[in-house]
Order: C-alpha cells, then sequence, then structure tokens
C-alpha cells in the first residue's frame, strides 16, 4: 500500500499526530479554520471521526471550538505565552538535572546525532526540518530521562510553544541555531547538573526574549496543501 492509500486510511490517533504535527512544526498557524469537511476529504474519513479528533486536540488545547462556527487553531493570548515558559522551565529543568545522573553512552549519542542533524538542516536552509527537529530535540531529552509524566507534560507545552512563535516571535529573528543545544548536551555528557540547569534556563529565555508581545504575524495556507497527500 502506498503512502496516499495508507493516509487515506488513517486511524484517528494517525489524523490527530498528522495535524498535530503541522501545528507543532508551524505550518498551521494560529487562528487557522479546521473545517471537518475538509478534513474529511483529505484523510478519506467520516466526519464524525474528524469531529473525534478535533475534541481530541481541543481538549489539549491546540484547537478552540466555537459554537455555530467550528474549529480553529488556538491563539493564546501574552499571558498564557509567559505561563508556557514558565512551565517549560520548571519541567526542563528538571530533566536535565536527572538526565546528568541517569544518562547512558547510547543515550549521550542519540543527543550527539540529534544536534548533528539539526546543524545540517540549518546549513541546508531547511527551515521546517530544523523547526521540527527543535522540538524533537526537547521531546527527546523528555525521553531519555524517562519520566512518562514529564515527557507528556512537556509534549503539549512543546506544541504550544509553536503556536506561541507562530503569533509572536519577531519577524527579522531566526530560529535559535543548534549550538545552544549542543551546549546543553555538553553539560549532560559532563555529567555537570548545575551548569546543564543554568545552560537550559538561558535556552529557553532566549527563545522567549525573541517574542514581541505587540503585534501578531501569522501566515495562512491551505489545508490540504499542509495536510494532504
Amino acid at each position: 500500500m502506498d503512502a496516499d492509500a495508507r493516509m487515506r486510511h488513517a486511524t484517528d490517533q494517525e489524523i490527530y499526530e498528522k495535524i498535530w504535527s503541522a501545528i507543532a512544526e508551524r505550518q498551521i498557524g494560529p487562528g487557522t479554520r479546521l473545517k471537518e469537511e475538509q478534513l474529511a476529504d483529505i484523510f478519506g474519513a467520516s466526519r464524525a471521526r474528524i469531529r473525534h479528533v478535533l475534541q481530541n486536540l481541543a481538549r489539549d488545547g491546540l484547537i478552540t471550538l466555537v459554537p455555530n462556527r467550528g474549529a480553529f487553531v488556538s491563539k493564546p493570548s501574552i499571558e498564557e505565552a509567559r505561563d508556557v515558559f514558565f512551565a517549560r522551565r520548571t519541567i526542563e529543568e528538571r530533566l536535565v538535572e536527572r538526565l546528568c545522573a541517569t544518562i547512558d553512552a547510547a543515550g549521550i549519542a542519540r543527543l550527539g546525532e540529534h544536534v548533528d542533524q539539526e546543524r545540517k538542516a540549518h546549513q541546508g536552509g531547511d527551515l521546517a526540518g530544523a523547526i521540527r527537529l527543535s522540538g524533537a530535540f526537547h521531546m527527546l531529552i523528555a525521553e531519555l530521562a524517562q519520566s512518562q509524566i514529564l515527557a507528556t507534560l512537556l509534549r503539549d507545552l512543546v506544541s504550544r510553544t509553536s503556536l506561541i512563535m507562530a503569533m509572536y516571535q519577531q519577524k527579522e529573528i531566526q530560529n535559535c541555531g543548534p549550538d545552544e543545544h549542543a551546549a546543553i548536551v555538553q553539560s549532560i555528557t559532563a555529567r555537570n547538573a548545575k551548569a546543564a540547569l543554568a545552560v537550559m534556563h538561558h535556552h529557553l529565555a532566549h527563545i522567549e526574549n525573541q517574542l514581541d508581545l505587540e503585534s501578531e504575524r501569522v501566515v495562512a495556507r491551505d489545508l490540504e496543501d499542509i495536510l494532504g497527500l
């Protein structure tokens, strides 16, 4: 079965993941309307199934269901943006502290390989790939730290961060390069928890300081182009 046919027979979870990834990778901007009939056509699924997926996305805070209007990608407020970064600092500092005490050689190798992939994406001008890999780096730390609770919380926060960046990132500022991630890996490899905490705190503060909280910049794209086959 080819990729087109597989997507046409996607499960509810696969549809959820496809939409989640498009939001997390900033392909779908805040405020974008998600039409049931269009999504049903894209995925070859019933509107009832699409409605169920949208309800799950709404439960996780990624979309907003407006009575008599439909589903829209959420538009986080400035206060929500600050709360997200506060929560990320709390969770991710705990994760790197834990990882400094538990990581093995295989885990160190995986982190290093991931940073290498990020460098290649940046050097090759692959913006979408760089965004995807940047979020995946933080999720990899959660995976290696082996905390299912914190990993679940962080996954939600990473996707919310993508919405925030899509709305508030200053246009002239580029995404953080892989150097800060490399510094985090270096501290973890040295099992220097104090340094790892400081570098992670600086990294998240750097991202937050890139936000322009006075204006919104959202680029709308066609859903079929983003999610289609």
